[in-house]
Order: C-alpha cells, then structure tokens, then sequence
C-alpha cells in the first residue's frame, strides 16, 4: 500500500474526519498511483491519520474511508459499511407506504462517492468516482445478496463523474432485470411513475419526501403554482390534501406528461389544473403582469450553484427567483422556496429571500423550514453532505 504524506499544518481537517483531502495539502504524490488505488495516508511526522482511496487526476485526491488503523479495506469493509446504511433505514424498508428511497448516501454513509436508491424491486446504482468504480462489482454482488433486488440498474452519468474524476458516463443493468420504461412507486401512500433510465437524478426527487407533506398542509381549498414542476410531485401532494387548483411550470414536455400521469395514477381529477411549457423566470413575470395570484406558490429550481465559484451567480438567480414568486402570492398566502445547492448554506438562502422580499415589498415569516429526510443524513464532520434548505414562509 502507497503512502501519502499531508503537508505540515495540513491536517487539521483530516484529523477532523472530514474525508476529503484535497491535492493542495498533500506532498509530491508517489509515482504510479492509479485512480481509485487504497493508500495510507500519514501526517508530516509520518503519524497515521487514515485510509481511502486516491485519484491522482482530481482535486480531491484522497477520500478517506477509515481512520481505524487496524481496519482493512476489503469486501468484508464494504459490507460492515452497507449493514450500517441499510439499519439506518429500516423504518422506510419496513414502510408499506413508501417504497422509494436513499439507501446510501455517500459520505454520509461512510462510503464517498457511492449513491444507492431503491425503487420497488429495482435498486439504483451510482458510482460517481475513481474509487467506487473499482469496488463497483464487489458492491454490486453485496447489494444482490443483501436485498434480493429484481435487478441493479447503473445511473453513473453524473456531470461531476466526469469533471472532476476523468470518468466517463456509465449507464444500464448491472445485474438481473432491466427496469421497465415506467415504474410505479409510492411515497407516503401517493404513487408515481418514475423513468430510471433518462429521469432526473436516478429517476425521481427523493430527497423532498418530508418536504412535499410539510407544504402540501397548506394546500387545502387553495390555488397553487408549482413553478420547475418536473413530473408533479408536489402538485400530487397538494392534489391529495384538497387544492382546488394547481398551476404546473416546467420546460420540459415530458415532465409535464409525467405530471399528468402522475394524476391520473391516484385517482385526481386535474380538469381543473394548468400544465405550462416555458421558461419559469418568464412565464413568472406573465403570470404577474396578467394580474394573477395565487394562494401558495411553490419554487423548487435546479442547482444554481455547483461550487463556491458561482455563489455570485446563485445570488442573483434566487433573488430572482423569489421575487417573481412573493410577487404572485396573495396577502396571507405562502411561499414555499427550497435551494438544493450544496454551495448555498441556509442562512445565505435565507438572506437571498429577505433581499427579495424587500425589492417585492412584502412583509415575510418564516413558518416552517426545509431540510433532508432521514434518508439523506447529514455527516456533522462532513458539512457538505447538507445541501436542501428550504423556507415555507407567509407573505403579507
């Protein structure tokens, strides 16, 4: 096994058990280290700090997996990590009502780089980098004998496998069934199609569970706008708790489709509801300019920043975002505002918010907060892993 020396001042955060160790704090790598290779990594006075695997071509060269001395990275280590994931969600294995799900959640779990969802009978596999592509078999055979999956199916597509690990994309079955073009699931009792092959993230937002009932309580009799809508999954909660009428934006026909579908699958009648293709930001201001408002409005957008280096960008972006949304909401109605980028902290979120409220003129409280489900735990020496923060706010 190689060795990697920390610079000398540089280990603070590793000691920390924060398990990424970036290129800047290590000295001259050891010549012929292969990505994904498990190295030993020690302090400047060649004390051991921890054990990882390492990828000579990222920034990130080293992601720790141990810091147990006496603990060897072996097929018998994966397994010890994956038990601990899987007893961690044993309410939501056991649930009948829910039967998607995060099985394992990266670092959080012990396991940097590996992303596991459930869907029905079908597991969800993403290896997003150097490290986990070389355990990729001996933790697809972990998972097939642990959960009796009908199959394991590769979303490895990730834009940050390739540009920050060298990886190219990989994607399809990796052991048994292929999954059908459209699998039904269910979220606290609610069902929905989801597409494990092209659909968002590895087929469906997981992660806003807890969220989507925490809004869909304001819902009842109300008119709702569900603006970056993707299939609907907060229209369907909405739906269920007894709103009126529901406003879908998304760009993507096919996700409104889905929205429908999704309707249509619990049983709703949406003749009532509105599916509009378009640019959010400007079907936004159109909505505003017509005169049109609405009881609760719901913003859900995409990642606006990646890292600190488009913070700037994000800035003005939910700025932006929450103005046109305070805009549309009646006196009294709510605003219910998520961020799902990892860059963006939540107080950060929540000044982008109060600096929209000023330039809207609306007097703002803050009723609820938005985080993860317990599925997507968040590791305290790995504050990274906190990326959802949400606002569900009453507008005046």
């Amino acid at each position: 096994m190689k060795t990697i020396r920390i610079k000398k001042g540089r280990e603070k955060p590793a000691r920390g058990r924060h398990p990424w160790i970036f290129s800047g704090a290590v000295e001259p790598l050891p010549e012929g280290l292969e990505p994904g290779e498990i190295v030993e990594v020690v302090d400047s006075k060649g004390e051991f700090v921890g054990r990882g695997y390492c990828n000579p071509r990222s920034q990130i060269v080293v992601r720790l997996l141990t810091w147990d001395e006496n603990e060897v990275v072996d097929a018998a280590f994966f397994a010890r990590r994956l038990e601990r994931a899987l007893a961690g969600r044993a309410s939501l294995i056991r649930s009948q009502a829910t039967t998607a799900y995060r099985l394992v959640y990266a670092e959080s779990d012990g396991l940097p780089g590996l992303v596991v969802d459930r869907y029905g009978d079908f597991l969800v596999l993403q290896c997003l980098t150097a490290g986990m592509e070389v355990w990729k078999p001996t933790l697809v055979e972990l998972l097939w004998a642990k959960l009796s999956p009908a199959g394991i199916f590769e979303r490895s597509d990730a834009e940050s496998r390739r540009v920050y690990e060298g990886l190219p994309p990989a994607v399809g079955p990796l052991r048994g069934k292929e999954p059908p073009a459209r699998l039904l699931v269910m979220e606290n009792h609610y069902k929905f199609w989801v597409d494990l092959r092209e659909g968002h993230k590895t087929g469906f937002y997981l992660d806003q569970r807890d969220n989507r009932q925490k809004v869909a309580a304001y819902c009842r009799g109300a008119k709702v706008l569900d603006a970056f809508s993707y299939t609907g999954a907060f229209g369907v909660y909405a739906k269920g708790a007894g709103a009126e009428r529901i406003v879908h934006i998304d760009t993507s026909a096919a996700a409104l489709d889905g929205a429908r579908a999704n309707k249509r699958a619990n049983g709703f009648d949406d003749s009532q509801d509105e599916y509009i293709r378009g640019d959010v930001m400007e079907v936004l201001r159109e909505l505003y300019r017509q005169g049109v408002r609405f009881d609760v409005v719901i913003l859900d957008p995409p990642k606006f920043a990646s890292s600190q280096a488009y913070l700037d960008r994000a800035a003005r972006g939910y700025k932006d975002i929450n103005l046109r949304g305070l805009q549309l909401v009646r006196p009294g109605g709510i605003l219910a505002t998520f961020s799902c980028s990892g860059a963006v902290s939540a107080e950060l979120f929540q000044r982008f918010v109060f600096a929209a409220s000023l330039d809207a003129r609306r007097e703002v409280q803050i009723l609820d907060r938005g985080v993860q489900p317990l599925d997507h735990p968040v590791l305290l020496s790995f504050p990274e892993s906190e990326y959802l923060k949400g606002l569900i706010c009453r507008v005046w």
